[in-house]
Order: C-alpha cells, then sequence, then structure tokens
C-alpha cells in the first residue's frame, strides 16, 4: 500500500472520519423517528426525502463538479453540512417536519459534495494504483460501516438525537480539517447560463454513448446492480428471519462475516494484486456464483439440515460471498474511473449514479411481489439463473474489454 501519496491519504482518512459520523447518523435518526411517531409510514418518508432530492440534483451536481474547484466543494460542503447540524441541535430544531426538510438538504448537500469528490479521487493516484486506493477506501467504508451502527446505538442511548448529530457534525469538521491540506489544481469554468448546464450534460451523456469500452463497463455494472442488490437487501433478510427464522442476534453476526469477507477481499487486493486483481475477474464472478448456487441449494427442500448446520454454512458463504464480491467491485470501478478523462468525470459519474439508482428500485419493487407468490428458494434460483446468463454473455463477447481494458 506504500506510494499512493500524502493526497491520497488525506482524503481517505478524512473521508473516514465523515463516514463514522454518519453512520452514527443513520442509526440514531430512524430510532428518533420511530421513537416519536411509531410510524412505518414517516419512516418511508424519510427514505424518500433523501432519494428523490439526489435523483434530481444529480446531473447539476456533475456539471458543478467538472466547473468549479472540486476541492474548495469538497471542503466547503462539508463544513457546511457541520455548520447545519450544529444550527440544529443549538436552536433544538428537532420536530418530525423540521428534521424532514434537514434531510432533503442534507441529501441535495450529499449530491454536490459526492459529485466533485468522486471526480476528483481518481487525480490523486496514479493510473495504476486505483486498485490499491479504491480497495483501501472500500476497507475503511466496511469498517465504518461494522463500527459505526453499534456506536449509534449507544451514542443515542446515551444522549439521544442531539448528540448523535453533535457527533456528526464534528465528524463533518474533522474530515474537513483533512480536506484542506489536499494539494489539489482544477482549472475551473464557471457557468454563466442554463444553457451552458444543459449543454454539458448532454456532452456527459454523448461521451458515454460514444465510448463501446466505457458502455460495456457500466452496461454489466447496471444488469449485475439491478440483480444483485435486491437480492442482498430483499431476499436475504427475507430468508434469514421469516424462512429460516434466525434471532436478530444471528442476523446480524451473517451481515458483519459478509463485511468481514469484503474487508479481507479489499486488503488482498491493497497489499497483493493491485492492478492485477483484473486478470481475476471472470474467475471471480463464477466463483461468486458458485457460492451463490449454494445459496440456493442450502434454503431449498433439497437440503435437511438443522437450523444450526445451516447457520454455520451460512457463515462461511457469506465470508466467500463478501471476498469474492471484492475483487469483482474494484477491479469494474477502478477500470470506469480510467476510462473517463478528468474533466468529463463529474457529469459521466453523476449519469451512471442515476442510472444505478433507478435501475436498483426496478428491480427491488419486482422481488417483493415475487416473495408473496412463490418459495425464496425458487426466487433465489431464478436470480442466479439470470446473473449466470448475464455473465456467461459478457465472457463470451466481452471478455478482453472486461479482464484487459
Amino acid at each position: 500500500m506504500t506510494g499512493l501519496g500524502k493526497n491520497f491519504w488525506l482524503f481517505a482518512v478524512g473521508r473516514f472520519v465523515s463516514q463514522i459520523g454518519w453512520a452514527v447518523h443513520e442509526v440514531a435518526l430512524p430510532l428518533y423517528i420511530l421513537d416519536k411517531t411509531k410510524s412505518g409510514s414517516m419512516m418511508s418518508i424519510f427514505v424518500m426525502a433523501d432519494i428523490i432530492p439526489s435523483l434530481i440534483f444529480m446531473p447539476f451536481a456533475g456539471v458543478v463538479g467538472d466547473r468549479y474547484n472540486r476541492k474548495a466543494l469538497m471542503v466547503g460542503f462539508d463544513l457546511l453540512r457541520g455548520v447545519l447540524l450544529f444550527g440544529v441541535v443549538f436552536l433544538n430544531l428537532l420536530g418530525i417536519y423540521q428534521l424532514l426538510i434537514l434531510q432533503i438538504v442534507l441529501a441535495i448537500m450529499s449530491t454536490f459534495f459526492g459529485a466533485s469528490t468522486s471526480a476528483m479521487f481518481p487525480d490523486l493516484v496514479e493510473s495504476d494504483k486505483l486498485e490499491k486506493a479504491n480497495s483501501v477506501v472500500s476497507s475503511f467504508t466496511i469498517i465504518a460501516r461494522l463500527i459505526g451502527p453499534a456506536l449509534g446505538g449507544l451514542i443515542y442511548a446515551i444522549g439521544g438525537i442531539k448528540l448523535a448529530f453533535t457527533i456528526n457534525a464534528l465528524s463533518f469538521f474533522g474530515s474537513g480539517l483533512f480536506e484542506i491540506f489536499i494539494r489539489y489544481e482544477w482549472k475551473t469554468r464557471e457557468i454563466e447560463s442554463l444553457d451552458e448546464i444543459i449543454a454539458d450534460i448532454r456532452e456527459g451523456l454523448s461521451f458515454l454513448r460514444s465510448s463501446r469500452y466505457l458502455m460495456i463497463l457500466i452496461s454489466f455494472a447496471l444488469f449485475m446492480n439491478a440483480l444483485g442488490q435486491p437480492f442482498g437487501s430483499v431476499l436475504e433478510p427475507y430468508v434469514y428471519r421469516v424462512v429460516l427464522k434466525l434471532s436478530s442476534q444471528q442476523f446480524g453476526v451473517l451481515q458483519s462475516t459478509l463485511m468481514v469477507g469484503m474487508l479481507l477481499g479489499n486488503i488482498l487486493v491493497a497489499a497483493r494484486l493491485g492492478r492485477r486483481a483484473g486478470r481475476f475477474f471472470f474467475r471471480s464472478l463464477f466463483f461468486n456464483g458458485a457460492v451463490m448456487f449454494a445459496f440456493v441449494l442450502l434454503i431449498s427442500p433439497l437440503t435437511e439440515l438443522s437450523i444450526r448446520v445451516i447457520f454455520i454454512s451460512l457463515l462461511v458463504i457469506n465470508l466467500l460471498w463478501g471476498f469474492s464480491s471484492a475483487i469483482i467491485n474494484i477491479p469494474l470501478q477502478a477500470k470506469i474511473q480510467r476510462a473517463v478523462p478528468s474533466e468529463l468525470r463529474g457529469r459521466v459519474f453523476s449519469a451512471l449514479g442515476m442510472l444505478v439508482n433507478i435501475s436498483t428500485p426496478l428491480g427491488l419493487m419486482v422481488i417483493g411481489p415475487l416473495l408473496d407468490i412463490y418459495p425464496a428458494w425458487e426466487v433465489a434460483f431464478g436470480i442466479w439463473c439470470l446473473m449466470f446468463l448475464v455473465v456467461l454473455t459478457y465472457y463470451i463477447r466481452f471478455r478482453d474489454a472486461l479482464v484487459n481494458g
């Protein structure tokens, strides 16, 4: 992991600090809403208040991230979010509808922050070290996701929503402090009219369409995301709690095991494989598919095992699942980053983010009704078949682009 440079480490550590604070926020806010309203509908409204503003503002955030100083945007939005949260705590603006407005404003700020940082990140390291850099950042994200929920629950129990917001605000200031010392030059070209914004968005979309290599990478990522997200976020929890009737502690352990597997995979890429991780792309995909098939068999009527044996088997499956997923995702992410010129990166990545945000709900909307009609193992097997067809198609037609590009 040597040779990534001071700028990268300032970025990575600053991001980690803010992710810990945000993880605390994400646990405390739902707890507070449920304590105050006892309403699942209100929880759904808050989730939509986070998603919809991001979808609306993402194209404009990409233009801003390409036109204005990315470092200034990154530091500025971190500090602004910190000031906003401190203001909410100091003025005691903790009514449900006040927090709903806060959620919308934070979603908009996060969208502009994300557009500038994702465009800036590949410029902080040499091109051939992007796999290592992405692995380190991803590892920090996983550690934050492992630590943050437990920390958030403890902080909310001790000091309620005010303490949670205060800690998140401090994390934004801490992140900004690291980011200030990053050395990054970017020639700005400020927006002068609405027509320029529209023209820039079109330019980003045109570049996407014109690059066959990039379209191969992105289409593959979108297909796998549209199928994989419903599997991980809906079907697996449904199997654990409804089909197998595992306890909440067992459920948590399985989720943590998946994260540990991903962390180990990221460490392998960062410490040993680097750019060579791309050579293992399809091998990792087929291995991941084999692990997924083992999961399908385990929950099917073909397997008659005790819950204890099934739980232990699921621990191994989740560990291998997470490990192989990291070796798939990191090279794919690095290839996309390398394929987009820096001056277009904000717009292209924002367009990609929009496509991901659109494709994900489509799969989520379909899988729920399917689980109400068919046994979970049949739905899982159907998703596995579709994913296998996608992987096989891309292996036959675009293997060189995905492995050697």
